[in-house]
């Protein structure tokens, strides 16, 4: 795709419209999806689409230059300009909007991208909303221009003037479901969760910047077994079973490597897998029949993937 416009748009955040080659067509997409940028350092991220969904064509994302960045935040505001071209893939969305008639929308920093469309479709359907966006300043937040017409419905709460986000008070008078849908940095996610919790009128749905420390978890070793050629590979107490399927030589799409993006689902057709992911529902992990292979492994002995 063609980068047409880089924008500042906040302290360190850029953004990034891209628009397909002449004579393409770019699929549609929903609130709370997300696109892959493959860099030309050979690295691939994903950045949340914050443009209009009914904009068929063009889709924009924003990047914020991590301090700690590991060379993909850092590229893009370094080296992407307009006019230079980039490989996308995508679009995927495992952050969907629900269909309700109340949304409390929370936002942390950068967070606020994906939940950036889901204001507006919420406010196209006539849904009763809110928004709760924190930042560490408030130069640091990106589209605060775009929020302003909503008036009351948002509330703009800079850490540096505000102190922490005062999520007891945003959620005390919500209507019975009511969907709290939720992107931010983890200590934000950790304490909406505990806010949430024992609340029935309410359903909390999350999207995360970092996978949670699995520092805790143990590794056993299982095998398993390719349904579509009948091989059985052994995944080590060292191994992914990405990892195991690559050192025999099978071919799995993955990019975030930490169980966050959904680029490396693959079906299971027998067994348990053990979810390590922060993709799936609690219902498709019940269900058992997919998983992220990058990070999840296996209850069991064996599992056999639909590859």
């Amino acid at each position: 795709m063609l980068v047409e416009t880089v924008t500042e748009e906040a302290d360190d955040v850029v953004s990034l419209t891209l628009k397909p080659e002449p004579g393409e067509s770019l699929p549609p997409w929903r609130p709370g999806a997300h696109i892959d940028l493959c860099l030309d350092n050979g690295l691939t991220r994903q950045y949340s689409l914050c443009g209009d969904p009914r904009d068929s064509g063009h889709w924009t994302v924003a990047v914020l230059k991590e301090t700690s960045s590991r060379g993909g935040s850092a590229f893009v505001h370094e080296h992407v300009r307009a006019g230079n071209r980039l490989r996308v893939r995508g679009p995927r969305n495992h952050f969907t909007l629900p269909e309700r008639d109340a949304y409390l929308f929370v936002a942390g920093g950068i967070g606020i991208t994906p939940i950036l469309p889901m204001i507006d479709e919420a406010e196209h359907s006539g849904a009763d909303w809110r928004l709760l966006y924190g930042g560490r300043t408030r130069s640091s937040m990106a589209f605060l221009d775009r929020l302003t017409r909503h008036g009351g419905k948002v509330t703009i709460a800079p850490q540096d003037t505000h102190g922490l986000l005062d999520l007891t008070s945003f959620l005390a008078n919500a209507r019975a479901g009511t969907a709290v849908m939720a992107c931010g940095p983890a200590p934000l996610l950790a304490a909406l969760t505990q806010s949430c919790h024992g609340r029935e009128d309410l359903t909390l749905h999350t999207e995360r910047f970092t996978a949670p420390d699995r520092g805790n978890l143990v590794n056993t070793a299982f095998d398993v077994v390719l349904a579509r050629t009948g091989d059985v590979i052994h995944v080590s107490e060292q191994h992914t079973v990405l990892s195991a399927l690559r050192e025999h030589g099978v071919s799995a799409s993955s990019s975030c490597g930490e169980g966050l993006c959904g680029t490396c689902e693959t079906p299971v057709l027998a067994g348990e897998p053990e979810h390590r992911d922060t993709v799936l529902t609690d219902e498709e992990r019940q269900r058992g029949d997919t998983m992220m292979i990058c990070v999840s492994r296996s209850a069991g002995d064996r599992l056999v993937l639909d590859l």
